[in-house]
């Protein structure tokens, strides 16, 4: 079960207000987004300013959050809240990015009609309202706001404990309706003080619920699969290996998990009949956590004292929802975990920014279908993406084909690195290569090797090499290997063996590569031919496993070898491969 903060969000009303292609290989993102050193090295906001974004926005945002896109250079923002399915399909194809909140529904329908999206900016953390498979199969990338909202939601939830320990709704209703007396005798409450609270989903909002439980002097008990022993001890939490177990003689409940396959209906019959009697339900992530039918049995039956929810299976709930005509014990409220006024304004100006600085240089922060990657780490890695690119295509041209697994190994320094970008651009460079139809890019690729068959495998070895960082890719198929490594040496990357003949190549330009049997006169004969052709060297490497044996020639020309030169090439005796590429 994978856990993630989700909080509840009203939605106001409606109103006016090279080298890598980083994202899409459909128009415009490659003129842009490129992976050269010197895109790297350039400033981010000439990039925008010879750019032309245009970026929607289809649900309302705080104004500071729409200022701070439109104030950017070659950021053009237009604000068309409310608008009917049918209008926003006519439009979409127009915009490079879309920031919505949950009111727009983001479907398959609407990415296949938006040929030049690349990011879907969710103002909040639940991204329901997102078909995120279809993104990812177009290639775009969508990202939330998980920390905008955070300290709104988990007070909502300690508010809604409160009232529900302390029957304040139920109460508050005696008090007008004139039953001052009979309200102050029927809503007894109970105290918190010494109670075990089970936190299923231990991400931001529960870490920040589960602290201002602890101040309540509650003894907390925590679930989340991602909770590590050292950081539940850091917490002050007692860590549990599964849901049953942290709900097991618990006296109240709160739930901080997405809605997924896996947690649809995490809290049925059978869990909520291991709480104490009389124990306390809060939910103020998402409503199909619960079996509601279940929970309306359990009170009934006296088992569960009641309820304090901010959402429901079904939003909004018919005013006959079985759960609204019990007595006590109950605070109901119409999804406003993250209401506020701050929460409101966070995650505005939070989204904005993203998608903001994501089309100044790259940099991907909160994304969910995506490795993310700060502006520091983009920079640091920057030289080791271009690399990852060139051996990827490298290997499209030298590795077998139809091959079963792709692995990617990190030796030295590099193995501590973040580096899951980097294997996602070799995975991604690899298969550009191979397919040539223009539909997969480094948000797609992973889902396109699962298609063709073919695994990702990555690697960290701490061995020494003759180089302090060393990134290798292997094309595997059966008992067939072929690999291909590179380093950095300076902030040049380099290429240093092919198939474990070692050389010493860059990565840009035209390569030829050509392997021969290692005997005298292949070498002069290739140059003689790429003199007739009228090619001139640019540089040479040359490497061979042992006298007599297999030699490897990388040569780099100032053009593209033509197909008559190549035919050539291959025909000269010796010669057992003879290829091009160019990077």
């Amino acid at each position: 079960m994978q856990t993630q903060d989700q909080g509840g969000e009203e939605e106001p009303g409606d109103g006016p207000v090279s080298g890598i292609r980083l994202l899409d290989s459909r128009p415009a993102a490659a003129e842009i987004l490129g992976g050269t050193l010197a895109y790297w090295r350039a400033d981010p906001y000439e990039r925008l300013a010879m750019a032309n974004f245009r970026v929607l926005v289809s649900d309302p945002i705080s104004d500071k959050g729409v200022e701070a896109l439109a104030a950017a250079p070659g950021i053009e923002v237009d604000v068309h809240t409310g608008l009917p399915p049918e209008e926003f399909l006519k439009i979409i194809g127009d915009y490079d990015a879309l920031v919505v909140r949950s009111q727009t529904k983001v479907t398959a329908e609407v990415l296949a009609a938006a040929t030049k999206l690349k990011a879907v900016g969710r103002a909040g953390v639940g991204v329901d309202n997102i078909d995120r498979q279809a993104a990812t199969d177009h290639g775009v990338i969508v990202m939330n706001t998980p920390t905008g909202n955070t300290i709104s939601t988990a007070e909502h939830a300690f508010t809604l404990m409160l009232s529900c320990a302390r029957n304040i709704g139920p109460a508050h209703a005696g008090v007008l309706a004139g039953d001052f007396k009979a309200a102050r005798k029927a809503f007894q409450g109970i105290e918190l003080n010494g109670k075990r609270l089970a936190v299923i989903g231990m991400g931001r909002i529960g870490s920040e619920f589960a602290k201002r439980a602890q101040a309540f002097n509650m003894e907390v008990v925590a679930y989340d699969p991602f909770l590590t022993e050292s950081r539940a001890r850091e917490l002050k939490v007692t860590l549990a290996e599964s849901p049953d177990a942290a709900l097991n003689g618990a006296d109240v409940v709160t739930l901080h998990v997405p809605l997924t396959e896996s947690t649809q209906h995490l809290l049925n019959e059978q869990r909520l009949a291991l709480m104490n009697p009389g124990a306390i339900v809060v939910n103020c992530a998402r409503g199909g956590l619960i079996d509601e039918a279940a929970l309306k049995a359990a009170i009934d039956s006296g088992h569960i004292a009641g309820c304090a929810l901010d959402v429901f299976e079904v939003e909004p709930p018919p005013a006959d929802h079985p759960l609204f005509s019990l007595g006590k014990h109950v605070t109901f409220t119409p999804h406003l975990g993250a209401s506020t006024n701050e929460a409101q304004e966070n995650v505005g100006i939070e989204v904005a920014i993203q998608i903001r600085d994501f089309l100044a240089t790259g940099e991907i922060r909160n994304a969910i279908n995506m490795p993310s990657l700060d502006a520091t780490a983009l920079r640091e890695l920057g030289p080791y993406l271009d690399l990852a690119a060139a051996l990827g295509a490298l290997l499209a041209k030298l590795g077998p084909d139809n091959a079963d697994s792709l692995r990617v190994s990190y030796h030295g320094d590099l193995a501590g690195k973040d580096t899951g970008l980097v294997s996602r651009t070799a995975l991604y460079r690899l298969l550009e290569q191979s397919r040539q139809d223009g539909q997969v890019n480094l948000v797609n690729a992973p889902a396109v090797a699962k298609a063709m068959g073919l695994d990702l495998v990555e690697s960290t070895i701490n061995a020494q090499t003759e180089f302090n960082d060393l990134l290798v890719v292997e094309l595997r198929k059966g008992d067939q290997k072929f690999r291909i490594a590179g380093t950095i040496i300076g902030r040049s990357p380099r290429i240093v063996e092919i198939d474990r003949l070692f050389v010493d190549v860059p990565i840009t330009g035209h390569l030829l590569i050509v392997r021969n049997d290692d005997r005298p006169g292949i070498v002069g004969a290739v140059g003689t031919l790429l003199g007739q052709h009228g090619q001139n060297i640019a540089n040479l490497s040359l490497g061979r496993d042992k006298s007599g044996g297999n030699a490897l020639s990388v040569i780099e020309l100032d053009a593209p070898a033509d197909g008559d030169l190549m035919s050539a090439i291959r025909a000269i005796p010796g010669v057992t491969l003879a290829t091009g590429v160019s990077l």
